[in-house]
């Protein structure tokens, strides 16, 4: 037939056509022609269902230029090709109910900007390729309604990739295998409301799969292989009114399995396998605070309890039937204050005292038509209604379900022991006990249990209760052991849930990343890595030389980085160096490792060189005062020649001194202090010059005495004041480097040891310039002076020198080797 505006036409009956053609285009263009008032111009229909249209010919549609429904359903295409329809005004196309298999890319781009409607179901589509459907107009589409015995698996990634105003979709792939629902191929339907996904094999929705369809209003997925709905399996979906998980085999429902499902009206979750989660959980539905309607029928529900319905304040419809619930706890359902209808069952309820508020509870909400309640113990009250015991009947002479009398309990332990969970429960019923463990609520099915039970005593007599021991045996603990562990003990009257007691599992400490030894020069940046692993996460602490104070950390170049287990020091100085302690620490203990940080630094001049002018006769003191790391040698040398040691010359503080006693004319020049590390190597001049000396009587002056000193005041006057100037300029030049010395050290609060012993202790940090060795003293011949100053002595030792000392009160000197100070 073909329809003309609100005009019908009878054009041509094709039905069950013999031939197989598609013909449609000459027959109406003829039929309209010969018509009056009628042309091609119009808009009309062309429906030519029921027939053996194997083909779709483009040149045969072309000339309808005003089509706007076309019906090819129940024919015999097979695939539809790309460019199968010219460019036509189409609203609606009907292709169901055919042998279509295989639709190539494009073979709808002609009718992109006006379909609003595509039927594709009952066909033998195999495979839905990607963005087959680039129909920014479509409103509705049908795809694969019946696809039975076919092989269905999976549907590619943005299949629908271009339907930006598709409102319906229904995918009803009955006996399919389309295992999971992923975002992938849900990409671009951001407009889509229903999605229809029953009979197929999907066992699994993938994280985020929902979050192309967050207008979505409606969806079943009922009549899969459901077994598990994970946390968050939900969530985008959060104005879905309605959604079936019907007949699945839903047997775990996480916390937070339904979080996000904030405008949920209906969920049904009938003949599943759901059990304690109805039964143990608390509250597994909290999170649906606007729901009014929950169907539970058929699952495997033997117990209500008072959390088992926590947060549903609004529901109006409850459907428990066909559940074999023994028990109800009290005031199960008093939250619910909306509750209008309550559908319930069992034939399996235990008649004591604690169901003594139900029938009356019950009658009190007039929903007794609705609720079918038998007893079944005691033997007494078995196949009679709850309602027609009385209230005196309703007693606990003994409790033949199960109750738990020892808990298991909380523990820690370090990877690699065995742990032991004890679970105890009693009941005064010989029926068949069974014992479950579970670990985060899944049943662990090749556990190591032991089982045992034994008759309680009371009083020296044997009573009737039975007391029940299950062991949970955990060997050589892992960090996967971790979670929360619980007994479960059933028999005929129902199941009993202890306490949940949770295992922590510790592991020692061990590094991944250890800190090395490193020597950087100094400006640079110095990078310390250490990384631990154990559980807990261990904590990771750094000191220096055994403390906690950093001079880098005072002068904020000191970064710590948590997230790379990285130590830094930036713009390094010589203070830095030291032994650096890492320290990685949880509840099950500490491990340490050390890295000493080396500092390099080339040889510098401390302080400037300066030129000296003596007397003739008088005592030159040269100063070269060096830094550098490693602390570096010292060499002088005389007008570019190796200097003439004599017994007038004396070096001291790592040859940072040069003091020339009873200086002569020989000895004036040009003086070279070469400092030297591995870094490279400085040289500075000094000057020295000698001038005349007219009272300087060179016959006295130019011999050192070795013999003991003279107890004259007037021998020697002239050197031993040379000699004390020389000294007091020492100790001027170095008073201020022990003024910082000890402001260090007490700054610190560390004692610096000093001892009778050759080795004296100083903090780590405290710089000398006198010794770039650590060494304050070095082995080199002196002089004393004598406390009066008239005349002084030279003094050798084998030891390669002494401290010059004043003479006590009675006149006499004092001769002291000198301490060693190292750092620390």
């Amino acid at each position: 037939m073909c329809y003309c505006g609100t005009v019908e036409v009878r054009l041509l009956n094709l039905d069950h056509d013999s031939e197989g053609k598609f013909e449609p285009a000459d027959q109406c263009y003829k039929y309209l022609s010969a018509s009056s008032g009628i042309n091609l111009t119009h808009r009309f229909s062309v429906f030519r269902a029921n027939n053996k249209i194997s083909k779709i010919s483009p040149e045969q549609l072309r000339p309808l230029v005003a089509l706007e429904t076309l019906d090819l359903g129940n024919n015999n295409l097979v695939e539809v090709r790309a460019g199968a329809f010219p460019p036509l005004p189409l609203k609606n196309l009907y292709m169901n109910n055919n042998r279509i298999s295989v639709l190539e890319h494009g073979c709808f781009s002609n009718l992109s900007s006006t379909l609003l409607v595509l039927r594709l179901n009952r066909n033998r589509l195999n495979f839905i390729p990607a963005k087959i459907f680039q129909l920014p107009s479509l409103q509705h589409l049908t795809v694969a309604a019946d696809l039975s015995r076919n092989r269905v698996r999976r549907i590619e990634g943005l299949t629908f990739h271009g339907l930006h105003t598709l409102r319906s979709l229904r995918m009803q792939l009955e006996y399919n295998n389309l295992t999971e629902v992923s975002k992938g191929w849900l990409y671009g339907l951001l407009t889509l409301q229903q999605l229809h996904l029953a009979h197929n094999a999907i066992s699994r929705i993938k994280p985020d799969a929902w979050e192309f369809c967050q207008r979505l209003a409606e969806l079943d997925l009922s009549s899969n292989q459901l077994a598990r709905l994970e946390e968050g399996s939900f969530m985008g979906l959060s104005v879905v009114e309605q959604l079936s998980i019907g007949y699945n085999r839903v047997s775990f429902i996480a916390d937070g399995a339904f979080r996000g499902l904030s405008h949920l009206h209906t969920l049904d979750l009938k003949y599943n396998e759901i059990s304690w989660t109805i039964e143990d959980m608390n509250g597994p539905f909290s999170a649906l605070n606007n729901l009014r309607k929950l169907f539970l029928q058929g699952n495997r529900i033997r117990s209500v309890t008072k959390k088992s319905f926590t947060g549903l304040d609004l529901l109006e419809q409850l459907d428990l039937s066909n559940n074999a619930i023994m028990s109800i706890q009290g005031n199960a359902f008093s939250q619910m204050k909306k509750l209008e209808e309550l559908h319930l069952n069992t034939s399996s309820l235990l008649c004591d005292c604690q169901l003594k508020w139900f029938p009356q509870w019950v009658a009190e909400h007039a929903f007794q038509p609705l609720v079918n309640a038998s007893c079944a113990h005691p033997q007494l009250l078995k196949a009679k209604s709850v309602f027609a015991v009385s209230q005196d009947e309703f007693v606990c002479d003994d409790f033949p379900k199960p109750q738990i009398t020892v808990q298991p309990e909380t523990q820690s332990a370090i990877k690699g022991t065995n742990v032991t969970f004890v679970c105890s429960a009693a009941s005064s019923s010989d029926s068949p006990m069974t014992f479950a463990w579970k670990k985060d609520n899944e049943i662990l099915n090749d556990a190591e249990i032991h089982n045992q039970a034994h008759l309680r005593s009371q009083g020296g007599e044997v009573s009737q209760v039975t007391e029940y021991t299950t062991t949970l045996q955990l060997r050589h603990v892992e960090s996967s052991s971790e979670g929360k562990y619980q007994c479960v003990i059933s028999n005929h009257f129902g199941s009993t849930y202890s306490a949940k007691a949770k295992l922590t599992v510790h592991m020692l400490p061990s590094f991944t990343k250890m800190p090395m030894d490193l020597t950087i020069r100094a400006g640079a940046t110095a990078r310390l890595e250490c990384a631990a692993t154990g559980h807990p996460t261990p904590q990771i602490a750094w000191q220096k030389d055994g403390g906690t104070d950093f001079p880098a950390a005072r002068e904020r170049r000191m970064h710590v980085m948590p997230s790379d287990a990285v130590f830094f020091i930036v713009d390094v100085k010589t203070e830095d160096i030291g032994v650096y302690s890492c320290t990685a620490q949880n509840t099950a203990g500490a491990i340490s490792a050390n890295a000493t940080l080396t500092v390099l630094e080339t040889p510098s001049f401390l302080r400037p060189l300066m030129d000296r002018t003596v007397a003739k006769g008088e005592t030159a003191v040269l100063q070269c005062i060096a830094g550098g790391s490693p602390p570096p040698r010292l060499n002088w040398t005389k007008d570019d020649s190796p200097l003439v040691v004599t017994e007038r010359h004396f070096f001291a503080a790592g040859n940072q001194l040069l003091i020339i006693v009873d200086a002569a004319e020989g000895d004036a020049g040009t003086y070279t202090c070469e400092m030297s590390n591995p870094l490279g190597t400085e040289r500075g001049n000094v000057r020295l010059a000698i001038l005349p000396n007219p009272n300087c009587d060179s016959g006295q002056t130019g011999t050192g005495v070795l013999g003991p000193v003279s107890g004259s005041e007037e021998d020697g006057w002239t050197t031993v004041g040379i000699v004390i100037i020389a000294v007091v300029c020492c100790v001027v030049g170095t008073s201020l480097v022990w003024v910082v010395i000890i402001y260090h050290t007490r700054r610190r609060n560390e004692d610096c040891s000093v001892t009778n012993t050759d080795e004296t202790n100083l903090p780590a940090d405290i710089p000398s310039y006198l010794s770039s060795q650590g060494t304050l003293a070095e082995r080199q011949d002196g002089y004393v002076p004598s406390e009066s100053g008239s005349n002084h002595q030279y003094l050798s030792s084998s030891m390669g020198g002494f401290y010059m000392q004043p003479k006590d009160m009675n006149g006499k000197i004092t001769f002291i080797r000198p301490h060693r100070h190292i750092y620390r």
